[in-house]
């Protein structure tokens, strides 16, 4: 059975995307994994399709109804009963590749892509909602967010990407205390006046190994000196992990 994702959206045709395209659509169109959307305001049960509604309290802004909401999670869960409930909001949990790891290893996901100021509290309670954030910032709703989440996991499928050995050695590839990505070059070896670093031409494997490993060091101590303290000792010297 092939890696199934549902969006649950007002606006389905945001869907696939740029999932449609690359690695990620040729995946979808052999059937790799699977999605499909459902539209909120089809569980709606007034005459005006009903999906929102004032904030109790007062307040700018409208919440969506935890009813429509919560008709919408059943339906697409009758269809995949294991799959996890993600909420894309910015007051989640921040996406990174651990995260993503356990949920491309898993059968699925059901995405609720919130609008306007969110969901109703007693939904992601009743309904256990895994919230989820893609960083630091605010989107106009989850479908953008949704997109990249479910971007990350297939290509982490079996059988979308070619090399496996790429997936290893880019940026958070190991999970206990992740490095950047070491910088790419390729030909010409020299072009504006700037050449190849010379130890990756040597066709000496162990060295070109080293050199990657201190520019990844380099660049995750300059640029990312949280992920730089995950893997310092109490002195901050290194602390090598098993890769």
């Amino acid at each position: 059975m092939s890696w199934h994702a549902t969006a649950l959206t007002l606006f389905p045709e945001m869907f696939p995307g740029t999932l449609g395209h690359s690695l990620a659509g040729r995946a979808l169109r052999e059937g790799l994994w699977r999605l499909d959307t459902l539209q909120i305001r089809d569980f709606a049960t007034d005459r005006h399709r009903s999906v929102d509604d004032t904030p109790c309290g007062g307040g700018a802004g409208m919440v969506m109804r935890p009813d429509v909401v919560d008709a919408a999670c059943a339906a697409a869960l009758a269809e995949g009963p294991a799959r996890p409930l993600i909420y894309l909001t910015p007051r989640g949990r921040l996406l990174d590749q651990a995260l993503v790891r356990e949920l491309a290893a898993g059968p699925g996901l059901v995405l609720v892509c919130g609008r306007y100021e969110g969901l109703d509290q007693r939904v992601i309670e009743a309904r256990g909602l895994r919230e989820v954030s893609v960083g630091d910032f605010v989107l106009s709703g989850g479908e953008p967010a949704a997109l990249v989440l479910l971007d990350a996991c297939v290509r982490l499928l079996q059988g979308v990407m070619g090399g496996a050995e790429s997936a290893t050695e880019e940026s958070f590839a190991e999970a206990a205390a992740p490095l950047l990505e070491y910088p790419h070059y390729t030909r010409p070896v020299e072009w504006q006046g700037r050449r190849v670093p010379e130890v990756l031409l040597s066709g000496h494997h162990a060295a070109v190994a080293r050199w990657r490993r201190e520019q990844a060091e380099a660049a995750t101590r300059e640029r990312r000196p949280d992920l730089w303290a995950r893997r310092g000792g109490p002195h901050g010297r290194l602390v090598e992990t098993q890769d």
